[in-house]
């Protein structure tokens, strides 16, 4: 299995977009620190091109390429909707073939991505059966830039197919994914006018897992996390932060949550993690510089640093502390019972594909925030891209993004058995 340090060089992923780099607590996890951006981590951020440090713009860029929409492009289907089905723009022959089956026949996915995971193993085969060219100098370097633009290609191909099995177990579900969040067209300014789909997605996950993700949500919402209508004006760039990890997080949920449903219709449960009540509350919350610490805690604390998240507290948000809400759980007392080593492996994203997939889905759907730097190599809060969202709005989009991971696990398992990509 390839290192942290491995996964960050070669994707360019900062270390708390790595669910590798700290895990403390089954609640959250925490990818470093965000509360100070060192120059190092700046030129390393993969939302920022290019950054000069001092009181300087960071400039930005943009992809070009079609989207996922609603309508063929057919001059039959021309009159109809275009609006987008997912965020996430894509860019192969093959991603915009399945983006068209998914519009058309979305049914006949599975079947579609069987094809091509067969023609990609068949190129794959053919690839590693040539031998390289006796010759040296000027023709093997060709020859090996040749094989590595394939192998990106296929890379490339293979994040787009478990993209779009993502996107058809959303739509079987009848849940749209909210679309790219832009300049709001609502008269108020608000950006959330999204449904809700809260019961939809409480149907996609066991029932201990849902206890988990409740705890979850009462960690970043507090005593918030009921209140649906209170609009609240909030970086943009903080919200995505919240979506990328609740992403992993959901991974991470998913991979336990089928570990422990195991174990349960086995009968083989450690023992207290079926009795749903632990003896010791704070041992289920975690103390805060102890070996059991919450990660969402400590990212919550860091995340209150920030202006407009800290203006929460002042409407009421975790008012009574970031165990406000707890509540004990099954799932959780499992967790809890895992070795650090376990933990970690467990929360390990196993795939440089999977964690592409997340940092290109949350820049989709947020975009690529302008960031100014200070001397002191802290982000100028004052140049944040601030958006209008309700607290219901925000119990949506962290609901989405966990069930996306949940999703990209399952995806990640059914495409790994039948074209090997995840490192062991």
């Amino acid at each position: 299995m390839e290192t942290a340090a491995t996964f960050r060089s070669s994707l360019g992923i900062p270390s708390y977009y790595d669910v590798r780099s700290v895990v403390k607590g089954p609640d959250f996890v925490q990818f470093g620190s965000i509360s100070r951006v060192t120059p190092a981590s700046v030129k390393q951020h993969p939302l920022i091109s290019h950054v000069k440090l001092g009181q300087s713009r960071v400039t930005l860029k943009s992809r070009k390429c079609t989207r996922i929409r609603s309508s063929m492009s057919s001059s039959s289907n021309s009159g109809g909707s275009t609006a987008p089905i997912a965020p996430l723009q894509l860019e192969s022959p093959i991603g915009q073939f399945l983006s068209e089956i998914l519009v058309s026949h979305p049914h006949l996915v599975p079947a579609a991505v069987e094809q091509q995971l067969e023609q990609l193993q068949t190129d794959r085969d053919a690839e590693s059966q040539k031998e390289e060219p006796a010759a040296s100098g000027t023709d093997l370097v060709l020859y090996r830039r040749i094989a590595e633009v394939k192998a990106n290609e296929r890379r490339k191909a293979l994040e787009e197919i478990l993209y779009a099995l993502i996107v058809q177990k959303f739509m079987d579900a009848s849940v749209s994914l909210i679309p790219s969040i832009g300049p709001s067209l609502d008269p108020s300014g608000q950006v959330d006018k999204w449904p809700s789909h809260e019961e939809k997605l409480e149907r996609l996950h066991s029932h201990e897992a849902y206890e988990m993700i409740q705890n979850h949500l009462a960690l970043i919402l507090g005593n918030r996390v009921a209140d649906s209508s209170s609009v609240a004006q909030i970086s943009k760039l903080r919200v995505g932060q919240v979506y990328a990890a609740s992403v992993m997080y959901g991974y991470f949920l998913k991979r336990v949550d089928q570990r422990f449903q195991l174990e349960k219709s086995m009968r083989i449960l450690p023992q207290g993690s079926d009795d749903g009540v632990l003896s010791n509350t704070q041992e289920m919350v975690g103390q805060e510089d102890g070996p059991g610490t919450d990660v969402a805690a400590n990212t919550f604390r860091t995340a209150q640093s920030h202006p407009e998240v800290s203006s929460w507290s002042a409407g009421g948000v975790s008012a009574g502390g970031f165990g406000h809400g707890m509540k004990s759980s099954r799932l959780r007392t499992y967790v809890m019972s895992f070795d650090g080593e376990t933990l970690h492996r467990y929360a390990t994203i196993r795939s440089k594909e999977a964690v592409s997939i997340i940092e290109k889905h949350t820049e989709a759907l947020f975009g690529r925030p302008e960031i100014v730097i200070t001397p002191e190599g802290t982000v100028d809060s004052s140049k944040d891209e601030l958006i209008k969202i309700s607290f219901g709005g925000l119990r949506r989009l962290v609901l989405e993004a966990v069930t996306f991971g949940s999703f990209l696990w399952d995806v990640e398992s059914h495409v790994d058995s039948r074209y090997h990509f995840v490192a062991n």
